[in-house]
């Protein structure tokens, strides 16, 4: 079955509230039983999601969603409620966990709420200590906070096991570290050690409340769907562990080539965990994993410019991103920071050639894949993203696409980098 636009618009005129589940925002997600358990902001709409799975399944063939780059597990949960199999694959390896966490939804709710009070109790039994965390980690929390969560933190450390309740506690312990810090955190996650908040939850209370929510979640997540959704740590550049042509539907959300960091996203939660000590340690620890998106994936020198505009795969965009990113190398020898969004932008489209021909192997046929994708402009030059990624698609043996513009961004000007009008939507490719 194939999905149009003017179908996806059907939902809008039925209910006044699916206007916003057919957007690309997360937004709504935190007000979502169990999607609300942990705020990854990179993602869509999991009622979007859930309705056009749905849409999709309604038409009485068997269908099967993948989500490449299926983050906190946004299109797993939401195909799972509307009854549909799915399979996801996640490099970040923190946020592959807060997935996995997740999909414990269904699991015993009691044996969770028993988990999460005995760490709890152990917690209030011991002495905390703020010794030993990164420096981030002594900016971001006061001295009884930070010992209160180190109590908690030892004390979970002491209990967990491989149960899915302990997977739980640990996500409701990860769950409270944004909430129990007294300094400003963007909607995009980073931490702005400078910024304070007139508002900040104890951490004893904060895991107390965080515990009750998740236990009420997963008391409605009993009547949700047996349906298998199955979450890979791994690489969309190659979807390794996904069956050949198991999709018919494939609903993902790629990182946006605008220099946005997905590793540093979590530096706050993996540095209270010790995994990481510092920004440097994201290198080995996370952005080795990823697609690359941001200028930090590529120093200087790091990789070969001419021998990535050869690569067979963007052969269909060569003579347009050879163009763009020697622009991009000439402006940036003018600008302060020199960032080598050059070499970001040349790999970027070498890793996502990789992936459309990794999801045309993932996929049946016919099948049909949605990208909620945005265009960018680094240093004020254009890169036209999705005409860019429907031709990679093309040449990787997929039939035909077309743009759906779900909204205008970068439309003001103030305090902006550049004043190219940018836009976000929907990029529909069958195969």
């Amino acid at each position: 079955m194939s999905v149009s636009p003017k179908q996806m618009n059907l939902f809008a005129t039925d209910d006044p509230g699916v206007c916003d589940r057919t957007s690309g925002t997360f937004v709504d997600n935190m007000k979502l039983p169990v999607h609300r358990w942990f705020r990854y902001s990179a993602g869509f709409s999991a009622q979007w999601v859930q309705s056009l799975a749905s849409l999709v399944a309604c038409s009485g063939r068997k269908t099967r969603v993948l989500d490449p780059f299926a983050g906190s597990g946004t299109t797993l949960i939401a195909s799972q409620d509307a009854g549909v199999e799915s399979c996801g694959v996640e490099s970040h390896p923190f946020v592959a966990r807060v997935a996995k966490a997740k999909l414990a939804r269904r699991s015993d709710p009691n044996a969770y709420r028993i988990f999460a009070r005995e760490v709890i109790k152990s917690a209030r039994l011991r002495k905390g200590s703020c010794d030993g965390y990164p420096a981030l980690i002594g900016k971001c929390y006061l001295e009884d906070a930070l010992i209160d969560l180190d109590r908690l933190r030892c004390a979970y450390e002491d209990h967990k096991d491989d149960s899915p309740a302990s997977e739980l506690t640990w996500l409701t312990l990860v769950g409270i570290l944004r909430k129990t810090s007294h300094v400003g955190t963007a909607n995009w996650q980073y931490v702005l050690p400078r910024k304070t908040k007139k508002v900040f939850a104890k951490p004893f209370d904060a895991f107390e409340e965080q515990t009750g929510t998740v236990y009420r979640d997963m008391l409605i997540a009993q009547d949700a769907p047996d349906v298998a959704a199955t979450l890979i740590e791994g690489d969309a550049r190659d979807c390794n562990g996904v069956t050949k042509g198991f999709a018919n539907l494939v609903i993902t959300s790629p990182p946006y080539p605008n220099n946005y960091d997905y590793a540093d996203a979590t530096r706050l939660e993996m540095s209270f965990l010790r995994e990481i000590n510092g920004w440097g340690d994201l290198r080995a620890a996370v952005r080795q994993h990823l697609v690359v998106s941001c200028s930090q994936h590529v120093p200087e020198k790091s990789v070969d410019l001419d021998a990535v505009l050869n690569t067979q795969e963007l052969s269909p965009i060569r003579s347009e991103i050879a163009d763009i990113c020697d622009k991009l190398g000439k402006i940036r020898m003018t600008k302060g920071g020199r960032k080598t969004y050059h070499l970001m932008i040349a790999c970027y489209f070498a890793d996502l050639a990789k992936v459309w021909h990794a999801l045309r192997r993932a996929c049946d046929s016919p099948s049909q894949v949605c990208f909620v994708i945005g265009d960018s402009a680094p240093y004020g030059v254009y890169v036209p993203v999705m005409d860019w990624m429907g031709r990679l698609a093309l040449e990787a043996g997929f039939g035909e696409f077309h743009f759906e513009k779900l909204r205008d961004r970068n439309i003001k000007w103030k305090n902006r980098k550049h004043r190219v009008p940018l836009s976000e939507g929907r990029l529909w490719v069958k195969g």
